[in-house]
């Protein structure tokens, strides 16, 4: 492994998981709202391998899953998380959470954790992670990122229940689209609809669930669904539908069963009570040429997140898949 860039150690600071953990702002390029940055997140103790993973969050959310970062830990890969801008760590007073006119746009700040993972810490293999719209927004990049002539800068791509689809009825699937993709331009922020509190609720430790983290950062209620971004989203839906062309491996993991996303009910943290893991499975087929599609029985939306057994089989299918694909090449 290269030694790290020396320069670059005063560029992490304290971060807000506490002791062991520091956080790097990415400055990226300023849109109508003002400043606009990312951050990148790792453990204190700096690059000790020259393998690494960088985990992407999905919507309403921030990187707080320290377990996740561990098992990568005792697999021997350096765990680092990017909290995209407008969430999390990210997300400004000044902001509209979560917006974003382009999912394009977001390259600008996986291609600076990119960078700094490997350039700058030494680096020789980078998993990318996407979770839910975390694994669309991945998705995107890595097809962009490793055509013919490019440098590799990915060299698998792990997706957890990503969100590759509406999980709506179909008139607003194929009906309300093409009108939102109108109305978006013109009124980006307005509002047109909001997220069901349940799975927020079954997941955090106050209120039943397993979990700690900031509801302030990733609230139950979610944020408001606006135009700006549906579009964004639904745009990147329909290249996925199209087809995507991504040239490293890839491995998409799912529930095995759908739950309802709508209401509670008592199943909400064994099935994917979020999105239509059926939708994810047959848009996994449309990623590339070297796709492998796994599901976990009794897993939750975020599989990381599960009830124990599901939790374990998840990570153990990650770290086969990976051992089998990546580690052996």
């Amino acid at each position: 492994m290269d030694t790290p860039h020396p320069a670059s150690d005063a560029l992490w600071q304290p971060d807000i998981l506490g002791d062991g953990w520091v956080a790097r702002t990415l400055h990226l390029a300023p849109d109508a709202e003002g400043e606009v940055v990312a951050t990148l997140v790792r453990r204190a103790t700096g690059p000790a391998t020259g393998k690494a993973v960088l985990y992407v969050h999905g919507f309403v959310d921030y990187f707080f899953q320290t377990h996740m970062a561990d098992a990568f830990a005792e697999h021997g890969y350096d765990f680092y998380a990017l909290d995209l801008r407008k969430y999390g760590r990210s997300l400004r007073s000044y902001q509209t959470p979560n917006d974003i006119s382009r999912l394009s746009d977001y390259a600008e700040e996986l291609d600076a954790a990119a960078r700094i993972i490997r350039l700058e810490e030494g680096h020789d293999e980078l998993v990318v992670v996407g979770h839910s719209t975390g694994g669309l927004i991945t998705s995107l990049w890595a097809d962009a990122r490793t055509q013919p002539g490019r440098p590799v800068v990915i060299d698998a791509l792990v997706l957890n229940s990503p969100w590759f689809d509406l999980n709506e009825p179909w008139f607003t699937r194929v009906v309300a689209t093409p009108v939102i993709d109108l109305l978006a331009p013109l009124a980006p922020h307005v509002q047109i609809g909001s997220l069901a509190p349940h799975y927020g609720r079954a997941l955090h430790a106050g209120s039943g669930g397993e979990w700690e983290y900031d509801l302030h950062l990733k609230p139950h209620e979610g944020f408001p669904v606006r135009a700006g971004w549906f579009r964004a989203i639904r745009r990147g839906h329909a290249q996925v539908a199209r087809g995507l062309d991504i040239r490293c491996p890839v491995l998409v993991l799912t529930s095995d069963t759908s739950g309802d996303a709508k209401n509670w009910h008592e199943e909400i943290l064994s099935t994917d009570s979020v999105l239509d893991v059926a939708q994810i499975r047959e848009r996994a087929r449309r990623l590339g040429d070297d796709v492998t599609v796994v599901p976990v029985h009794g897993g939750a939306h975020d599989l990381s997140l599960s009830p124990e057994p599901a939790r374990s089989t998840f990570f153990a299918e990650v770290f086969r898949w990976l051992a089998q694909r990546v580690e052996r090449r």
